[in-house]
């Protein structure tokens, strides 16, 4: 069973509006509440696929048991560890002056609410995957993440990471079996500059992070396309035309579902890649979760070939 971690969830509140201006009642329009998170975008999308998931997370207050009953009502299961205080909702305003995005830290996670949580994870039995997501909410401690990779690696299970922080870099030395950065993130984190079409830089980066301890790698570039690669081997997939850009939201958590929804260790990825990429398309030209319809038809646009 694949298990996604998603520790700082939230409800994404998006709503509209002409003029925005101080001091003065702003009439909104076009509200719109989604349960959201990196690690519950992986599940949604595996469901979509037909992969069975089951959702972690830490969920508080009024605003937790919506996410949660958002969830199941999308038919994923969900292996909620209550705590106190509120979910955290995120604000996503967009007036005629452009888009604000109001993002909060999250409901506090003490040493007890972790001590669950590994607690959770350790008795599994049929833990064969954990996808690990998305920021960290307030009061984590630095050994929180180190703890859930040695309890999915002691019953045998595997671990994906797709997290922007600097921790990452110690937590290569467990060999998680993928991790998932992004452009910027891999210049923020590991100070490597690679761009579409820069194979021989691909080539490096990757290499090193294998080197380090990450199995496989999976790096995205947005508009770009994505380099995947295992230390030796390195591929590059691509949109052959244009995307339309509407929202970039979620489409990285959407490109890695669909990559996981076909990818097995070992396996060449090319058909993981295609579909990876196709998802991703379908999400930024029409923005959520909620309709794959165009995915078939970006599948026809995607070039995946060798390049290492």
């Amino acid at each position: 069973m694949i298990y996604t971690l998603t520790a700082n969830p939230a409800i994404d509140y998006n709503i509209t509006c002409d003029a925005l201006a101080p001091d003065a009642v702003t009439r909104t329009r076009d509200a719109v509440y989604t349960p959201n998170g990196k690690g519950l975008n992986v599940s949604f999308t595996l469901a979509h696929y037909g992969v069975a998931s089951t959702i972690l997370g830490f969920f508080a207050g009024f605003s937790g048991r919506y996410i949660v009953d958002g969830a199941r009502a999308l038919g994923c299961a969900v292996e909620p560890v209550w705590i106190d205080g509120v979910t955290r909702v995120n604000v996503f305003l967009t007036s005629n002056s452009g888009e604000y995005k109001l993002v909060n830290a999250g409901a506090p996670v003490t040493a007890v609410d972790e001590a669950r949580m590994l607690e959770l994870i350790g008795g599994l039995d049929d833990l064969a995957l954990l996808v690990v997501s998305g920021s960290m909410p307030p009061g984590v401690s630095e050994g929180f993440l180190p703890a859930v990779t040695e309890r999915v690696q002691a019953r045998g299970g595997e671990v994906v990471l797709d997290i922007s922080s600097s921790q990452l870099t110690g937590l290569l030395s467990q060999h998680p079996l993928l991790i998932k950065p992004n452009d910027d993130e891999l210049r923020e984190i590991f100070g490597f500059a690679v761009t579409a079409g820069e194979d021989a830089a691909a080539a490096k980066a990757l290499r090193e992070l294998h080197r380090r301890g990450a199995r496989y790698i999976l790096l995205t570039l947005g508009s770009g396309g994505a380099y995947f690669g295992d230390g030796e081997r390195l591929w590059y997939a691509r949109a052959k035309t244009p995307v339309r850009v509407l929202s970039t939201a979620c489409a990285g958590d959407a490109s890695l579902g669909a990559f996981l929804a076909r990818w097995r260790p070992g396996e060449d990825p090319e058909q993981a890649l295609a579909l990876s990429m196709a998802t991703g398309a379908n999400v930024v030209e029409c923005p959520g979760l909620g309709d794959f319809a165009k995915v078939d038809e970006y599948l026809r646009h995607v070039e995946v070939q060798r390049v290492r």
